[in-house]
């Protein structure tokens, strides 16, 4: 009979457990590089500059608004609101550039700022589900956007000559201003996730709330901020769109908030809340991206394929974190 030794096999332990961790945090990153490796072997035109430049500036916009979910969601939170607020922020940004660069990018963050403020206080001193809050004020900023832009009929315009637009169209290096706003934001924020207490206590909560009360955390001021992060992004993310397209599209924005739920979560942030990282979240961003440039590549399938994919992966990724979570939970 054969025995194993109590270290060998506490070792053993230690390894599955260092590998499911491994696995929920940078699988999404291990699926990115072979997904982009197989299409630029594939695909002759999914490596062209052109093709690349425009994927990083179509993924920044996204990026934006799924920054601040990641802190949401670290929290135990979720803000359903982003896509509406989104929307709200670019129309607010056209309608305040009548007032100039100032008028466009301040009236969206403050606007946008409130509507996630008022998230985190009903969430955070009242104690009613994020999910009803943040329901709630998806339906209030696209209420308030169709009230804004008469139902929809009224399209605001940014003059040719504001200096707004370049925050949109820009480019340096021939890559646009907002990949590189994004880029910055995503420094930022990693730099505040992990290395201030601010980003320890939007873990703490996340994963002990109780604990983290006993430890005299603010704990409802942290929900407060994180939501309020969430608006103030959602809308910057609108401004950035409006001074690309010129223009308040009312009609963007719709499914934006599950998207970034997605990106999100596929870049290994738990639903649970308590663990995840803004460079799994890039990675979930792109990997969305490339996923959905895969099948404009493949010409033949009809657009509708995006959502069928990113559903399909989302489920399956929410799937293998709770085996994985189960499984550290038994150990």
């Amino acid at each position: 009979m054969i025995t194993v030794d109590r270290p060998t096999r506490t070792r053993s332990v230690a390894s599955k457990q260092l590998f499911a961790t491994v696995l929920q945090r940078q699988g999404a990153a291990v699926v990115l590089v072979l997904v982009v490796a197989v299409s630029w072997l594939t695909f002759p035109n999914f490596g062209t500059v052109d093709n690349l430049r425009d994927l990083a500036l179509q993924s920044s916009f996204l990026a934006v608004i799924a920054l601040g979910m990641t802190f949401v969601i670290i929290t135990g939170g979720i803000d359903l609101s982003v896509g509406s607020v989104y929307a709200l922020g670019g129309v607010l940004a056209a309608y305040g550039s009548q007032w100039g660069f100032f008028g466009a990018l301040l009236l969206p963050l403050v606007a946008c700022g409130l509507i996630g403020l008022i998230n985190g206080f009903l969430v955070a001193k009242t104690g009613m589900a994020p999910f009803i809050v943040t329901l709630a004020t998806l339906l209030f900023a696209r209420g308030l956007l169709l009230a804004i832009s008469h139902e929809g009929s009224t399209t605001y315009k940014i003059a040719a000559d504001s200096a707004f637009l370049t925050l949109g169209r820009g480019t340096f290096l021939g890559i646009g201003y907002p990949v590189y706003i994004a880029a910055i934001l995503f420094v930022v924020g990693g730099i505040v996730l992990r290395r201030t207490a601010f980003g320890d206590t939007v873990f703490a909560t996340g994963g002990a709330e109780n604990s983290a009360l006993l430890m005299g955390l603010p704990v409802a001021r942290t929900k407060m901020a994180v939501y309020t992060m969430s608006g103030v992004l959602a809308g910057f993310a609108g401004a950035l769109t409006a001074a690309y397209l010129e223009s308040g599209v009312t009609v963007i924005g719709v499914g934006t908030e599950l998207d970034a739920i997605s990106v999100v979560v596929i870049g290994g942030t738990l639903l649970t809340g308590g663990a995840g990282s803004v460079l799994g979240t890039v990675v979930g961003v792109l990997l969305r991206d490339v996923i959905q440039n895969i099948i404009n590549q493949i010409g033949t399938l009809d657009s509708n394929y995006q959502a069928v994919v990113s559903g399909g992966f989302l489920l399956a990724v929410v799937v293998v974190q709770r085996v994985l979570a189960r499984n550290r939970e038994r150990r």
